[in-house]
């Protein structure tokens, strides 16, 4: 995938593993995204989802010994759309987001910025 498909779109990634935080970054800042923050841990995203104005967001299932089933449901409540971005299957995605898009650790930067747009459609 080619091109800025992010352009304009704000993204906030939660993530807490450091190199696939950056990784995340540079992909959609390569696809054009501004990146409004970058959160390790459940109270970090919440606190990102109360000051920040964003388009869509990226989650990891796990952060460290927490899931991020408050977030999601925080996102959710806000209207904000979502993906989830993880090493481990849907069976580990809260059950009452198990219809959101789950990307495998580490898939291709074009599946990234595809599962964005289609979630932000």
């Amino acid at each position: 995938m080619t091109g800025k498909h992010l352009e304009g779109c704000r993204i906030m990634i939660v993530e807490d593993e450091l190199l696939i935080a950056m990784a995340l970054e540079e992909i959609l800042q390569d696809a054009g995204a501004t990146i409004v923050g970058m959160a390790s841990c459940v109270a970090d995203a919440l606190a990102l989802i109360e000051r920040e104005d964003f388009d869509a967001a990226i989650l990891d299932v796990r952060l460290d010994d927490e899931r991020v089933t408050a977030v999601a449901d925080a996102l959710e409540a806000g209207a904000k759309p979502f993906v989830f971005h993880s090493g481990y299957g849907p069976e580990l995605l809260p059950q009452r987001h198990r219809h959101r898009p789950l990307l495998r650790k580490l898939c291709a930067p074009a599946a990234i910025v595809r599962m964005l747009c289609t979630a932000m459609a």
